[in-house]
């Protein structure tokens, strides 16, 4: 397996600001049938991409919403959710003149979600997955329909969805009843920094209500995109996570004073897993200068959290990889129902609904990251303990001064938490729908604590940063290597240097908010 030159790294960090950078206003991207990529998605966000539907997606959307109504005219045979109740009422038969009502019944009546609100970045991720699939040509909703969503996403209306209330199949109802309320002029929405209700605001656009038609709340309501959407910016957190993860380690590393055999290519040639070995590679790029890292006064072995951070942190990237095949499948599907196969000439029910797929690898990605958290904590421990000619808890006059003894304990505590967050939410089912719908994913869950496993990971990175940052203090004279001596450099202006005891929890929110203003190229991510 080859180890790809990582030499592009210290070139893009040595140049970096490590502040937010003013971000370009791109044209347009055109909903199409080609493969949506999460670095796509990546750019869209960042770059405030409008959307718009290309002509391909706009005959697919007419001709399956056409198709749907020369059906209902001319075929009087039941179809779930078209002409019938929903779930365990799929056999109650609904007459042509209440199918428009029916629509719009589902969606008021499912829109029963609680608990927090959904961050409004989410929110706007599901309604570009939303978009996305809807534009396939499956789902027979009309053409204004798809059309208002993009509308509310150019113009950055943002719905305002609960995190509590989907079970993770039939879709994410409840969430996505949510999103979809808005179309009607009911429930709430976000413009700029206010909230407003939503017939208040399509009043101001000059909008008119959308009045769905057979199917429509259905395809909005069945689907996965509360799931995907969450999957979708865990990922992308989680990459950056990865990344800075293994740079904070090489950081601890040299602190440590560690030996550098362990992160030798040879180690890792005869056990060539895809993630460890590019974690050895890494290590050794963003080490490769360091005067400590060469110098001979060093110990046989290490400790486990130093020595296998090319194991433990590889097998976290394999999960990334893993995972982010799973999502890039899911957001390039249709997964409302029934669907609608025109050239076929069938209406088919079936269960792409269902979120197994996601819930396992939410469960996946939230262990992984939870164990890169697990393994700094580690490292922090080991840097307080006066071990290798360091200060206990890397203050001069330990004693009068406590040092950074505390920052640990909230590591730990934060460790502790992810890990009661990592119990797989997969493994769970609950009956619903009067045992029509007798096993679901509980995906929703698995993907709104995943969320808070990155954010408790991003609280853990930035309190080693802080230790290891105070411990190679302690190695002066000696250097570190230029891309970390450069990086530090930055750091040191927004947490200096600890000679005596102060408020650490100032030092610890202004290293998180460090770590949130420190951007990454995408190739440095999803290679």
């Amino acid at each position: 397996m080859p180890i790809q030159s990582l030499n592009f790294i210290k070139t893009f960090t040595l140049n970096c600001t490590f502040a937010p950078q003013p971000k370009t206003m791109e044209e347009t991207h055109y909903i199409s049938s080609d493969l949506l990529t999460l670095s796509m998605i990546k750019d869209i966000v960042e770059t405030q991409k409008k959307l718009d539907l290309s002509e391909e997606a706009i005959l697919n959307i007419r001709k399956s919403h056409e198709y749907l109504q020369n059906k209902i005219k001319n075929n009087d045979t039941p179809i779930y959710g078209i002409n019938t109740g929903f779930g365990s009422l799929c056999d109650v038969k609904i007459s042509s003149e209440h199918l428009s009502k029916l629509q719009e019944n589902l969606v008021m009546s499912h829109a029963c979600g609680t608990g927090d609100l959904v961050p409004k970045p989410i929110v706007k991720i599901m309604l570009l997955l939303k978009i996305q699939s809807l534009s396939y040509g499956y789902s027979g909703v009309q053409l204004e329909t798809v059309q208002r969503l993009i509308d509310f996403y150019n113009h950055d209306i943002i719905p305002v969805v609960y995190q509590q209330g989907s079970l993770g199949a039939s879709g994410d109802l409840a969430p996505l009843a949510h999103l979809s309320l808005p179309l009607l002029g009911k429930g709430e929405v976000y413009h700029g920094s206010k909230r407003f209700q939503a017939e208040e605001l399509l009043k101001s656009f000059e909008w008119d209500p959308i009045t769905l038609k057979a199917k429509e709340g259905l395809a909005l309501l069945n689907g996965t995109q509360f799931m995907s959407a969450y999957g979708v910016y865990c990922l992308l957190k989680g990459y950056e996570l990865s990344y800075l993860a293994d740079l904070i380690a090489s950081i601890s590393i040299d602190a440590f004073n560690c030996n550098m055999s362990p992160y030798n290519a040879l180690v890792h040639m005869v056990r060539p897993h895809r993630g460890q070995v590019k974690t050895a590679a890494q290590i050794l790029e963003f080490l490769s200068d360091s005067e400590i890292a060469s110098s001979e006064d060093k110990k046989v072995q290490d400790p486990y959290s130093f020595r296998c951070v090319p194991q433990v942190h590889g097998a976290s990237k394999d999960t990334l990889y893993f995972v982010h095949k799973t999502m890039k499948t899911e957001i390039n599907s249709v997964t409302d129902n029934p669907n609608i196969f025109v050239a076929d000439d069938l209406i088919i029910s079936g269960g792409n609904f269902h979120g197994q797929p996601l819930a396992m690898a939410l469960d996946y990605l939230a262990i992984a990251m939870a164990e890169l958290g697990n393994i700094s904590e580690r490292r922090t421990y080991q840097l307080v303990s006066g071990l290798r000619d360091l200060p206990a808890f890397l203050v001069n006059h330990p004693g009068l001064n406590s040092g950074f003894m505390i920052p640990q304990y909230t590591a730990a505590s934060i460790v502790s938490q992810n890990k009661q967050y990592a119990s797989p939410a997969s493994i769970d089912s609950i009956v619903s729908s009067n045992g029509q719908e007798d096993h679901v994913s509980m995906g929703a869950n698995a993907a709104t604590k995943c969320l808070k496993v990155i954010e408790n990971l991003h609280t853990i990175l930035s309190i080693e940063l802080m230790n290891a940052s105070q411990a190679l203090e302690f190695r002066k004279p000696k250097k570190s290597s230029t891309f970390i001596e450069t990086f530090l450099e930055s750091y040191r202006k927004v947490v200096p240097f600890v000679a005596e005891d102060r408020l650490l929890a100032d030092d610890i929110h202004n290293s998180i908010d460090f770590l949130n203003s420190f951007e990454i190229e995408s190739t440095l991510l999803f290679e």
